[in-house]
């Protein structure tokens, strides 16, 4: 079998390659929430594609509503040996602020060992890693005894709404044994964890209104009800004695047995918190530690409210409307739309006589968690001991992958969720960053999996 060293030699040689390739990928401003970057995202997916083709993949462009799905297979190992099915994808968030970024985003940029780039970490830099070590593997190994299948969307960044169909359509391509989905992480840049599993999601925006125009404050303060009052009453109204209000919130939250919350580590770094990200002010649900209100319970926010004039100087209105965007996390047994639902309608019940509420909910994801016994979970461990030269623990997620759960559900296969990147990588924000040396060990960790599962 293919040991370590034979990886890192065959990376060592190949390094300048692996990383033009890299950059090439970063280079296309594949943000798929935006229509204006429409020939972005395609021309990503293109290059993509011909990407798997040259290194010997069966290459099938599947068809969306909106972007398409990368369907690669390599078979050769024949149906009595294992499936791996590997998840990435290959669309961004925007740029915004754009002011704030030190270099140009879709212009990968190497600082102090760090390569910046809108998606060099989330997730075209562990889709890169992940593509090196695929190319590795099938360089060096005599005799290719894993069948590999790659799922690589171009919309998890705006939903997954038109992949989640696919998932349905293409339910017999997608079978396999095993399926890792490479856009996870761990908690310290030396510190290896598989992750279990993630939180489910749901977006809603609400706008009220109340005028058919702005008006001046002198003239109708005292006599219209200014939407941003309403706004701000109704949203802090969302919680009461630090946990959510809406009716029905937790009615399906169950929580985890305490064998499988005992396997989890639970270690939480506060001091790095304060140090890494500035936080002065810590929350969390009422009567839970930081990890269950992180981990395994669900949470509502406001992501971004306004109405009225907020340019330069002032400007003395009373706005005509003020609106608000609220996403929920979600833990399983909660559904995200009957959540949404419930939202709303909370909202709607406390609303002033005449202020008009209008809505839209969003694309959610289910939550999905798997087993800490599986075989990948436990292949994976050994591929990080190995790599990071430490134990690898076992944690779950607070983010959301949308698509996971249905993946899951279509692939019929035992999953785990992985990767290498921080969330010092500053993912969605500007300057967004991976580091060299967390890409490396992700093509080893990637490389050591495959070489692990094919001499099972």
């Amino acid at each position: 079998m293919l040991k370590l060293n034979d990886y890192k030699q065959w990376f060592s040689q190949n390094k300048n390659d692996l990383l033009e390739d890299y950059f090439t990928l970063l280079r296309f401003p594949s943000i798929s929430t935006d229509p204006a970057y429409s020939k972005d995202v395609h021309a990503c997916m293109t290059w993509l594609s011909d990407y798997l083709k040259e290194r010997g993949f069966a290459v099938e462009v599947w068809p969306t509503s909106r972007y398409p799905v990368i369907f690669a297979t390599h078979l050769e190992a024949g149906p009595s040996r294992p499936t791996l099915l590997l998840y990435n994808h290959y669309d961004v968030q925007p740029v915004d602020p754009l002011e704030l970024w030190q270099s140009p985003p879709f212009e990968p940029t190497i600082r102090d060992n760090c390569v910046y780039a809108r998606g060099a970490s989330d997730n075209k830099g562990q889709l890169s890693y992940t593509l090196s070590a695929l190319r590795a593997y099938m360089d060096l190994a005599k005799q290719h005894r894993l069948n590999l299948k790659l799922f690589i969307e171009g919309e998890e960044e705006c939903g997954s709404v038109g992949t989640s169909k696919v998932l349905v359509e293409k339910k017999k391509s997608l079978s396999a044994d095993y399926c890792l989905v490479i856009d996870s992480g761990v908690p310290h840049a030396d510190t290896p964890a598989v992750t279990l599993g993630v939180r489910g999601m749901t977006t809603m925006e609400i706008s009220l209104h109340n005028s058919k125009i702005d008006l001046h404050s002198g003239v109708f303060g005292g006599i219209a009800l200014n939407p941003n009052q309403v706004l701000v009453t109704l949203l802090a109204n969302l919680w009461e004695n630090g946990r959510v209000a809406v009716p029905g919130f937790y009615d399906e939250v169950t929580g985890l047995s305490i064998e499988d919350w005992s396997v989890l580590d639970h270690t939480f770094d506060r001091h790095h918190c304060e140090k890494q990200f500035g936080i002065r002010a810590f929350g969390g649900e009422a009567g839970y530690s930081v990890h269950e209100s992180n981990w395994i319970r669900p949470t509502l926010e406001i992501n971004g409210m306004w109405g009225g004039y907020t340019g330069s100087g002032f400007k003395t209105v009373i706005p005509s409307s003020a609106s608000a965007k609220i996403s929920c996390r979600l833990v399983p047994k909660q559904d995200p739309d009957t959540i949404a639902k419930r939202v709303i309608e909370h909202c709607r019940r406390m609303l002033p006589k005449g202020i008009e509420m209008k809505y839209e909910i969003h694309a959610g994801g289910l939550p999905a968690y798997t087993s800490s016994k599986s075989r990948i979970v436990s292949t994976s461990k050994e591929a990080y001991k190995e790599v990071f030269g430490k134990e690898c623990s076992l944690i779950l997620s607070s983010a959301s992958v949308p698509i996971v759960a249905d993946l899951a559900a279509a692939t019929g296969a035992e999953m785990a969720l992985i990767g290498t990147a921080t969330n010092e990588d500053d993912i969605h924000a500007p300057n967004e960053h991976f580091s060299l040396n967390q890409y490396h060990r992700g093509f080893l960790v990637m490389s050591r999996i495959l070489a692990l599962l094919s001499q099972s």
